[in-house]
């Protein structure tokens, strides 16, 4: 049997952790069972971008009247649009040449499951046949995630859409006439745009109150009202039945609170209603690997699984999944691996942003209102529109528009920011500012900062660390959209401070 110093399961974040053990020296295995560089490049975030920029052009085009232009989009060239599309996920085979030249690597192209401790076995995904078996000293689980298929009767006769297969032989020829999409987090709001924009009349169904529940209300509600311009939305309402109708595929919706019934017909259905995890495939039970009640891979704030000598990164984790997250993760994960036992970093996740591009954009980073209440912090709250600002109103937002965007910062009463969230353009830039300014306590601190006893000490050697103060006390390009977010911080209120009264005060009231 073949022993590896490392084995990596997944070519996504996993091949970072990867480079470093092939860099040296070590013997090492890689497990893939689909396309090298995995859903972020072959399935995900690249190649959708690829086809919302287009898809952009659209919508702008159609605002432009608005300050006196008008476009005519008068042709989708659907095959340009795809052929850049597939050069992006085309690159996992430069990937799989590159790392078959490397001497000490044994690349298994199947799927992966343990057999015992730190003992897999590798099926072949085409005929099902073992076409590896090894050990492991040191086990990477980097093994991703899988689209989440709610229990919908009929659906599996009807035939339907995910993102993995959207991305593979499901990738269609034109865009659909009509399209259903039953789902209403990232993957259904990037969906609906780039084909309602395509043209595809779009339904769009969520069993959740509103669409993108991680967001904001005010975002959520914001993105709704922009998305009926264009398709049908029905939130609190599920697809409990699917059948096909001449050649339409028809799906039943129930209401979520009367239990209505009723139905809608589409070309095609798209299932987007969040991730599962792989541990199942990979059977991690057999090598003493713990998962959580929702299926994922348990992991400490070092990234060490239950089990030692086996880490967990990236989605597989079910933390927030978004392709820098797992690169950060694959960074911090190589540095426990391979670095000195006393120089262990531990993972932090309090200033994770993400976008969602749909249109309008949302920017992410940080807590909501209600989290940060909840966590019982005292908060200051601000949200400023596009059109408040020179370059808004450049760009036709004006006050009370529907699509007039905002943004909205959490702040605790020590003027640290707690969340930023952003929607409308460039919502994914507008928001970046703040996840460094959220990061930059930690460059200031004292060395020692592992420590819960230092926190008091890394404040008071950076007292603005993480606050607002470096934007109160900067110049903000005029005019420009970054006023939206710098001024923000003028439109600042109490949401559930407690005021501490003191007698002298009222001599200073207007």
């Amino acid at each position: 049997m073949e022993s590896y110093d490392l084995v990596v399961i997944g070519s996504g974040a996993g091949l970072n952790v990867l480079n470093y053990g092939l860099q040296m020296g070590l013997n090492c295995a890689l497990v893939e069972d689909t396309k090298l560089g995995a859903t972020c490049l072959t399935r995900g975030c690249i190649p959708s971008k690829v086809l919302v920029h287009p898809a952009d052009l659209i919508r702008e085009a159609e605002h432009a009247p608005k300050v006196g232009v008008k476009f005519e989009v008068a042709n989708i060239n659907w095959e340009l649009i795809a052929k850049r599309m597939w050069s992006q996920i085309d690159e996992s085979k430069e990937i799989e040449e590159g790392l078959s030249e490397v001497s000490n690597l044994k690349l298994y192209k199947g799927i992966g499951e343990f057999v015992g401790d730190y003992e897999m076995k590798v099926k072949s995904v085409k005929t099902g046949e073992i076409i590896g078996h090894f050990k492991g000293e040191k086990f990477v689980l980097a093994s991703g995630a899988r689209s989440f298929i709610p229990p919908i009767e009929g659906l599996d006769g009807v035939g339907y859409i995910t993102n993995e297969n959207f991305f593979g032989d499901k990738f269609p020829k034109k865009p659909w006439e009509s399209l259903i999409i039953i789902g209403g987090g990232v993957i259904a709001a990037e969906f609906a745009h780039i084909f309602s924009a395509f043209r595809t009349k779009v339904t769009i169904v969520e069993m959740l109150p509103r669409l993108v529940m991680t967001e904001e209300p005010e975002v959520s509600k914001f993105l709704e009202d922009n998305f009926k311009k264009h398709m049908k939305v029905f939130v609190n309402y599920k697809a409990i039945r699917a059948k096909t109708e001449k050649k339409l595929k028809v799906i039943t919706l129930q209401n979520v609170k009367t239990k209505e019934e009723i139905e809608i017909k589409a070309e095609e259905i798209l299932v987007a209603t969040g991730r599962r995890s792989n541990a199942d495939l990979l059977k991690v039970k057999k090598t003493g690997v713990e998962i959580d009640e929702k299926g994922w891979i348990k992991t400490n704030k070092f990234l060490e699984t239950t089990k030692e000598n086996i880490w967990c990164i990236g989605d597989a984790n079910g933390l927030y999944q978004f392709r820098h997250k797992a690169n950060y993760e694959s960074e911090l994960c190589a540095n426990n691996i391979f670095g000195s036992p006393d120089e262990k970093k531990q993972v932090d996740y309090s200033a994770v942003p993400w976008a969602i591009f749909s249109y309008p954009q949302i920017g992410h980073v940080g807590m909501t209102e209600a989290e940060a209440i909840d966590k019982g912090y005292e908060i200051y709250v601000a949200i400023k529109n596009y059109s408040s600002v020179a370059k808004g109103f450049a760009m036709g937002y004006n006050k009370d528009d529907i699509d007039d965007g905002f943004v909205k910062l959490i702040v605790d009463k020590a003027y640290r920011i707690l969340g930023a969230h952003v929607i409308g353009p460039h919502a994914a830039v507008l928001v970046q500012p703040f996840v460094y300014l959220m990061n930059s306590g930690f460059t200031c601190a004292l060395p020692d900062m592992a420590k819960e006893s230092d926190i008091p000490k890394l404040a008071h050697a950076c007292p603005e660390g993480g606050s607002f103060m470096p934007i109160y006390k900067s110049m903000v390009i005029h005019p420009s959209l970054n006023e939206v977010t710098g001024w923000a911080i003028g439109n600042l209120h109490p949401v559930n401070i407690k005021m501490e009264h003191h007698h002298h005060e009222h001599n200073h009231e207007h």
